[in-house]
């Protein structure tokens, strides 16, 4: 696959500018991501404990918001184009001697080795409908256009988005977290996500979208990960999570996105699952990575789950990020992927 150049950081279409630097302001806590080139895995930073309750002493200090910080990594947004059918050269021979050799047979054309057979489970019609744009309406940005500049990249909304977990190192309570804000996601963006259980595939990182040997005839599936900062480096400091994914074409055709990753830090988020609302923070974190996953970009607004910091009042997605969810899950069947 010849790769070509994705862009992060898109402007909001008809809401406003992405933000490319956090604002002025500090929040109790907060978690900073950045977005990178080629649709990059966005990092979040780790948010310090919840305020403890009045009657509790007093002195310990929440841990500080930090500055966005730019991080540039293999996976998200990549974007490759694929050559049509596949098929083995062939030439006729003539015989030495009339009729003596016959002329020689096209060989049974083979599958590409870039990608896996065509239309794996592809349906004709979307699987399920994103819920309404709320009235409101909101900013919203996405990761990645098409060719027009204004039709967002995102999944094929015509099959369902596999995920693998990869087990090692995985908090309590985190894969339940990982869980619930798929079906959060699925809810709102009409996009069916299926876990097919645990992998032990190595790392997130510079990881193919095919894997036939490891995964079958089909697009490998997103992968989910509790890492160490020595297995992505990324997550070293207060970065708790990034996530991302890769879009092929056709030639000249539609770009769809076909798998991405999404990596945790192994060492930050049981601290964060051991707070009072710790569940919920940890699916705010993983839901606003998820947002990344499918192609959400950052927006300037606190109200929003894709504002750059994180904020307790914001543990959900709002009016703008569902409005950016479904014209995600609103886009064309590509079953010749």
């Amino acid at each position: 696959m010849d790769p070509i150049d994705g862009t992060g950081g898109d402007p909001v279409r008809g809401a406003g500018p992405v933000p490319t630097s956090p604002t002025g302001r500090v929040p109790q806590w907060a978690l900073d991501e950045a977005a990178g080139v080629r649709v990059e895995p966005m990092p979040w930073r780790s948010p310090g404990p919840p305020p403890r309750p009045a009657h509790r002493r007093r002195g310990r200090t929440l841990l500080r918001a930090l500055l966005v910080v730019p991080v540039v990594l293999l996976l998200s947004l990549g974007a490759a184009v694929l050559v049509g059918p596949s098929t083995w050269p062939w030439t006729s021979v003539e015989p030495v001697l009339p009729t003596a050799v016959p002329s020689a047979t096209p060989p049974t054309p083979t599958a590409p080795p870039d990608r896996p057979t065509a239309g794996f489970e592809a349906a004709r019609t979307p699987l399920d409908r994103p819920l309404p744009a709320p009235p409101e309406g909101g900013p919203f940005g996405y990761i990645a256009f098409q060719a027009d500049g204004v039709t967002p990249v995102g999944y094929d909304p015509c099959r369902p988005v596999h995920y693998v977990l990869r087990p090692d190192n995985a908090p309590e309570g985190g894969e339940e977290a990982v869980h619930a804000a798929f079906a959060r996601l699925s809810e709102v963006a009409g996009l069916q996500f299926v876990h097919d259980g645990a992998s032990d595939e190595p790392t997130t990182l510079d990881r193919p979208v095919f894997q036939p040997d490891r995964y079958g005839d089909r697009w490998a599936p997103v992968l989910v990960a509790w890492e160490t900062e020595e297995q992505n480096p990324a997550l070293a400091g207060d970065t708790v999570g990034q996530a991302g994914s890769v879009a092929v074409s056709l030639g000249e055709g539609t770009r769809v996105f076909v798998s991405g990753t999404v990596s945790l830090d192994a060492g930050r988020m049981p601290e964060i699952l051991s707070f009072r609302d710790g569940a919920e923070t940890a699916r705010a974190i993983i839901l606003h990575e998820l947002g990344h996953l499918v192609g959400l970009g950052h927006v300037d607004d606190p109200a929003q789950l894709m504002y750059p910091e994180a904020r307790r009042e914001v543990p959900d997605f709002g009016p703008g990020d569902l409005t950016g969810l479904a014209a995600l899950g609103s886009g064309p069947c590509v079953p010749e992927l």
